[in-house]
C-alpha cells in the first residue's frame, strides 16, 4: 500500500469524477454528438475502473488509458466478453482523438451503433460500482 493516501478519497474521488462524465456522455448523446458521446464513456469506464483499483490495490491506479490493462493491473480477470467490450471501449478513446481515424470512426457512430454501446457502458459500470 502506497503511503500517505486516503484510500477512501481517492475512491471518491475516481467515482464522483466518473459520474460526472457519465452526465456529459448522455447529454452528448442527446445532441447527437454520437462520437463524442462514445468518448466520454470511455473516460466513464476508466475512472471508475480507477476507482476499483484504488479499492483493490491501495494505492494509485496507473496513468494509462487501457482499459482491460487497468482492471488486469487491479488483479481481477473480467470473462471473455468483457474482456472485448473493454477493448471496444478503449479504442473509442483513439477513434476520437486521431486525425487517421477519426473521420471513418465518425461514420461509424450512428445513432443505432451508439445506443447499443452506450447500454454496453453502462452495464459495464454498474458491474464495476457493484464491486465498489
Amino acid at each position: 500500500m502506497t503511503k500517505n493516501i486516503n484510500r477512501e478519497k481517492l475512491i471518491k474521488y475516481w467515482i464522483d469524477s466518473s459520474d460526472k462524465d457519465y452526465k456529459t456522455m448522455i447529454d452528448l448523446y442527446n445532441t447527437k454528438n454520437y462520437h463524442w458521446s462514445l468518448f466520454i464513456g470511455h473516460l466513464v469506464i476508466g475512472k471508475i475502473l480507477k476507482a476499483k483499483y484504488v479499492f483493490e490495490k491501495g494505492e494509485y491506479p496507473p496513468l494509462i488509458h487501457d482499459l482491460r490493462r487497468i482492471i488486469e493491473q487491479a488483479g481481477i480477470e473480467p470473462d471473455k466478453e468483457k474482456k472485448v467490450i473493454l477493448d471496444s471501449i478503449t479504442r473509442f478513446n483513439i477513434n476520437v482523438r486521431y486525425d487517421d481515424y477519426k473521420q471513418s470512426f465518425y461514420k461509424l457512430c450512428t445513432e443505432k451503433f451508439t445506443t447499443e454501446w452506450l447500454e454496453k457502458i453502462k452495464e459495464i459500470r454498474k458491474w464495476i460500482k457493484k464491486q465498489l
